[in-house]
């Protein structure tokens, strides 16, 4: 045992593990519960992402402005945090069939609720409890893929398949968005996530799955570790999700939320730190291994928002709605799917630091390629790299998650609960501060590039005045005023501008996610050689011995 990972307190005794499934992959008894788990991971997926993909709609339902209508995706995500690590001690020592019948239930009550509520407001608060109820959609997709795979096959295809299905809603949820938004507004929109939501009660009711271990693990201190952990971090994902929206430093409520939060947080390791029976095993945690593995979480996270808040708002300013990046959605979607199935097929330890290498190369390449776009970039455009960086991002995740599930296991099945702490914080966490520092930098660039365009802009440039007078003459037959004129003319070239500034800004988000991704690279690159070179030094001493 390292002195960097030191023991944690003696757990009480576990029971005994469950089965460790079929000696070999059925084909149909793999196709069932592989539908079971994409249920549940789409309905996870689409819940959120449906939201997100359509706050225009949101905004005409109930006539919110942009800001407000953002609250609806915030609430989700500040209460869906922290509720998974709450379902899972839940389903620890309650079981997991009836933990996930009442999560599930109060989800199809949620759902139908959406479909009547015309407030914005109540709206919200049920988004926030739909985060809470929805929880335990991540983990049965996973126990249910695992369920029909063989013990050697669980930490390598089974960790793979157990991600498609929520990785695949980011995109899928664009592509439905249109036709069901022909249909009604918000009402259709939860009504996908309520069938959703009855298919996968009805999966619970009806294939059985072996129960994992069940144990006693709540104590009288998680009466304070849970409000603390659920304040603290819900308040810290509300500012994360809000800020570039109402702006990190106008709003002195951020401030106030972020304060709040830290200060909870803080108070949670402090007790932390002084358990017997910690409910994150603090000092675990901070072991180089499950530091590296937060970081490449969040590093996976932080990429993949270079898609909806990259892509998608870059195009987006340009005017065009969903229905017009259909194609390139599809590519996304089926680069993701690729990824995913093909990356289960040599998800093996020895693999895992080469198939991380490829991955950061396609994601660096893909950005860099997106770098060079114009106000004529177009959807069918960018194919290649979306394609790119969308694969790359579906063959990093699975390998880094199954190397630190083992890792946590040979450290025994008392610290899952820390294991999925880092993992589901460093996926929801990795999102929005993904999306919150790639959209803080296009905002502070759009107004530096604004800057730098408005200067060269001056009557006393005759290509200036002659453009004004241009687009001012497009209002000849309604204004016969030539000041009048002028000032449309100005204030026409004032939206190119601003046009390009953001152009301009996108360009430098891309080139900041292959910076970022082409560093990641360098420095894997670089400890496989010291790795490499620590090996074959201790094997050389062993055979001077």
């Amino acid at each position: 045992m390292s002195e960097t990972t030191p023991a944690g307190p003696p757990e009480p005794a576990q029971p005994p593990a469950p089965p460790p499934g079929p000696d070999r992959i059925h084909p149909g008894h793999l196709l069932v519960y592989g539908l079971a788990s994409l249920t549940f991971g789409l309905t996870q997926g689409l819940g959120n992402n449906l939201v997100s993909a359509n706050l225009q709609a949101v905004q005409a339902t109930f006539g919110a402005t942009p800001n407000e209508a953002a609250w609806l995706a915030a609430a989700y995500s500040s209460t869906s945090i922290t509720a998974s690590i709450l379902v899972w001690k839940l389903r620890t020592q309650f079981g997991l069939r009836l933990v996930a019948k009442i999560s599930l239930v109060f989800l199809v009550l949620l759902s139908l609720a959406h479909v009547v509520v015309t407030d914005l407001e109540a709206a919200v608060l049920l988004r926030a409890v739909a985060g809470f109820a929805g929880a335990i959609l991540n983990t049965l997709a996973f126990l249910y893929v695992l369920e029909a795979m063989p013990a050697r096959h669980k930490l390598t295809t089974g960790i793979a398949l157990g991600l498609v299905g929520s990785q695949v809603a980011v995109p899928l949820a664009r592509l439905v968005s249109p036709a069901l938004l022909e249909i009604g507004l918000w009402p259709q929109l939860n009504l996908l996530e309520l069938a959703l939501s009855l298919l996968a009660l009805a999966w619970i009711y009806i294939l059985p799955i072996t129960p994992p271990p069940s144990a006693r693990v709540f104590d009288r201190i998680d009466a304070i570790s849970l409000p603390l952990l659920t304040v603290g971090m819900g308040l810290v994902a509300v500012v994360l999700s809000l800020g570039r929206y109402y702006w990190w430093t106008e709003a002195p409520w951020l401030g106030v939320c972020l304060a709040l939060g830290i200060a909870m947080l803080t108070a949670l390791v402090v007790v932390e730190l002084n358990r017997e029976r910690p409910l994150v095993n603090l000092r675990w945690l901070s072991s180089k291994d499950m530091i590296l593995f937060g970081g490449s979480m969040f590093f996976a996270r932080f990429v993949l928002s270079e898609q909806t808040t990259g892509a998608i708002g870059f195009f987006q300013n340009l005017g065009l709605l969903n229905e017009h990046m259909a194609g390139m959605l599809w590519v996304v979607f089926g680069a993701t799917l690729a990824g995913f199935v093909g990356v289960s097929l040599i998800n093996r330890p020895e693999n895992r630091a080469a198939i991380h290498m490829v991955a950061l190369t396609l994601i660096a390449v893909g950005a860099f390629l997106e770098s060079r776009g114009t106000n004529l970039t177009r959807p069918q455009d960018v194919l290649l790299a979306q394609g790119l960086v969308a694969f790359g991002g579906a063959i990093f995740l699975p390998p880094a998650v199954g190397w630190s599930f083992a890792h946590t296991l040979r450290w025994g099945i008392q610290h899952l609960t820390s294991f999925f702490a880092v993992f589901l914080a460093s996926q929801n966490l990795g999102g929005l501060l993904g999306s919150a520092a790639l959209g803080t930098l296009v905002t502070v660039r759009e107004k530096f590039h604004s800057n730098q365009i408005v200067e060269s802009l001056t009557l006393a440039d005759p290509l200036v005045a002659q453009r004004i007078a241009q687009n001012g003459a497009a209002y000849a037959r309604v204004l016969g005023d030539t000041a009048l004129r002028g000032a449309e003319g100005s204030a026409l070239l004032a939206q190119a501008a601003t046009r390009e500034a953001y152009v301009l800004a996108y360009n430098d988000l891309f080139l900041v996610v292959a910076l970022v991704s082409a560093l990641c690279l360098l420095g894997l690159v670089i400890h496989q050689i010291i790795a490499r070179l620590g090996r074959g030094g201790a094997a050389g001493r062993e055979q001077t011995a």
